[in-house]
């Protein structure tokens, strides 16, 4: 099990790292997250493909890179 470190914009409120975390636990593979609104970061647990994760928080209007 990996863990991949996502930075994650845009996010400026308590509904936005709900979605975020919603989004990213809906990814196949993926066992934990876990969302820093603070820092605008997430934390994935699992063996999920990073692409399909950048994918799910775009599709919520975030955008996300690898850190």
């Amino acid at each position: 099990m990996d863990n991949i470190e996502l930075k994650v914009e845009g996010m400026s409120c308590g509904h936005c790292k709900v979605s975020v975390e919603k989004a990213l636990k809906s990814v196949a593979g993926v066992e934990q997250v876990e969302v820093f609104l603070q820092e605008g970061r997430a934390v994935i647990k699992g063996n999920a493909p990073v692409d399909q994760l950048v994918a799910a928080v775009q599709e919520e209007g975030y955008q996300a890179a690898v850190r």
